[in-house]
C-alpha cells in the first residue's frame, strides 16, 4: 500500500497578477510590519525601477537595502547581508530577484537565528551526508525575521525551505534548511520579470522543468507531487515558447510563474536525482548558472535513468505533449526550442574538470537519491561524458 508524507510549508499566501509595489505594501500592512528591509542584486536595484518603486511605496516602512547579492550565494555575501540586516533591525525582509537572492535571504535567516558571523560558523549549519547516504540535518532555531519574496526569474527558490550557498574555501555549494526560512508570502507579478535577461528567464525555466521532471521520476513519487509536477509541465510546454516569441506577453509570463509555483512545491517533498545533484557541483565548482546545469544535464540523466523508471518517464513525455517519445528527447526538444546550451563544452566546462565533478558529486544528497542507484564516480562520469 502506498505511503508517504507531504509536509506543507509555513507559507501564508501567494499573491499573483497584482502590481508588486502595492502588493508588498499590502502584505506589510497585513503582517503589521513597520520596518521592511529589501535584499536584491545590484543590477536589479540600479538598472530597473522595480526596487525604487517598492521602496517608494513602503515610505516610512522602508528600513534599508542590501543590493550586493551574488550568483550562487557565496558565504561571504550571505554573511555581509546578515550583518546589514542585523544592524537595521527590520521586522520583515523583502527579497527581490532570482534564486540567488532568495537563497541569500534564507541562509542569512539561519545566520541570524544561530548567531553565525563567520564561515566557520556557517560550516556547522549545513546539511551533511553520512557514508550510508543518510543526512545530518542541524537543528535550527526559528528565524527572528521572515521574508516576502518577489521572484524575477523562474528558479522556484521562493517555494522551499532549503537554500544553497557557495563555500568559497572549498568550491562546494552547500544546502541549508530551517523550519521557517521559506517566504511567508510570495508575490508573482509578471511585469517585474520584463527586466530579466532572456537567457536568465529561459534557463531558469528549465531549472523548474527539472524540479517537475525529477519529482515525477523520483523513487518516492506520490500523488500530490505528481499532480503538481504534471500540470506544471503542461503549462511550461505551452507558455515558455510564447514568452520567447513575445517577451511582452504578460499572461504567458504569469502562466510561467504559476507553473513554477507548482513545480517548486515538490522540493523536499520527494527525492530529486542526479540532474539536481550534479548540477549543484557543476554550479559551485565551474560557475555554471543553475538554469544551464539543468539544460545540459537533465536529458542525459533521463537517458541514464530510463532502465529504472521508464513508466514514470512516459508520464513526463505525455505532459510535454510528446506521448510515445523518450522523455529525454521531449525535454531536449523543449530546451532546443528555447535556444539554451545543451553541452558542457558549450558552458565552458573543461573536460579535465569532469573527474573532480564526478568525485564531488558523490557527496551530494540528490546524487545519492537518484532513482537508478549511482554506485560511484564512474557512473557519474558516464552521464558527464554523454553531456560533454
Amino acid at each position: 500500500m502506498l505511503s508517504g508524507v507531504y509536509a506543507y510549508l509555513p507559507q501564508d499566501r501567494v499573491v499573483f497578477g497584482q502590481p508588486v509595489a502595492e502588493a508588498v505594501a499590502a502584505e506589510c500592512e497585513r503582517l503589521g510590519a513597520g520596518r521592511a528591509f529589501i535584499v536584491a542584486a545590484r543590477s536589479l536595484a540600479a538598472k530597473t525601477p522595480v526596487v525604487d518603486a517598492i521602496r517608494a511605496r513602503l515610505g516610512r516602512r522602508f528600513a534599508g537595502l542590501f543590493d550586493a547579492c551574488k550568483a550562487h550565494s557565496p558565504w561571504q555575501s550571505v554573511l555581509a547581508a546578515a550583518a546589514a540586516v542585523s544592524a537595521a533591525r527590520p521586522d520583515i525582509l523583502v527579497s527581490v530577484g532570482g534564486g540567488s537572492v532568495v537563497d541569500t535571504v534564507k541562509v542569512l535567516q539561519i545566520c541570524l537565528a544561530e548567531n553565525a558571523r563567520t564561515p566557520d560558523d556557517l560550516a556547522r549549519l549545513h546539511i551533511r551526508l553520512n557514508p550510508d547516504g543518510s543526512r545530518q540535518v542541524p537543528a535550527i532555531r526559528p528565524s527572528p525575521v521572515r521574508q516576502i519574496a518577489v521572484p524575477t526569474t523562474l528558479s522556484g527558490a521562493e517555494f522551499s525551505n532549503m537554500g544553497g550557498a557557495y563555500d568559497e574555501r572549498t568550491g562546494v555549494k552547500e544546502a541549508f534548511t530551517g523550519p521557517d526560512i521559506c517566504a511567508r508570502t510570495v508575490i508573482l507579478d509578471p511585469a517585474v520579470t520584463i527586466y530579466t535577461p532572456e537567457w536568465l528567464w529561459l534557463s531558469t525555466s528549465v531549472r523548474s522543468v527539472d524540479h517537475a521532471v525529477e519529482a515525477i521520476c523520483a523513487a518516492d513519487a506520490q500523488p500530490m507531487t505528481d499532480a503538481l509536477a504534471l500540470h506544471a509541465l503542461r503549462l511550461f510546454s505551452a507558455c515558455l515558447p510564447r514568452t520567447r516569441a513575445q517577451p511582452q506577453d504578460l499572461p504567458a509570463r504569469l502562466d510561467c510563474l504559476l507553473a513554477v509555483w507548482m513545480a517548486a512545491s515538490t522540493i523536499q517533498k520527494v527525492q530529486f536525482g542526479a540532474s539536481h545533484g550534479i548540477g549543484h557541483v557543476l554550479g559551485g565548482l565551474c560557475g555554471v548558472p543553475h538554469g544551464h546545469t539543468s539544460c545540459i544535464l537533465l536529458p542525459h540523466v533521463l537517458r541514464w535513468n530510463a532502465p529504472a523508471n521508464a513508466a514514470r518517464q512516459a508520464m513526463v513525455a505525455a505532459a510535454l505533449g510528446r506521448s510515445g517519445e523518450p522523455a529525454a528527447d521531449a525535454v531536449a526538444a523543449l530546451i532546443a526550442a528555447l535556444g539554451q546550451p545543451q553541452r558542457l563544452r558549450d558552458a565552458g566546462v573543461a573536460r579535465d574538470a569532469l573527474p573532480k565533478i564526478a568525485a564531488l558529486a558523490m557527496d551530494n544528497m540528490w546524487v545519492r537519491a537518484n532513482p537508478r542507484r549511482i554506485e560511484g564516480p564512474a557512473d557519474v562520469m558516464e552521464i558527464l561524458d554523454a553531456a560533454y
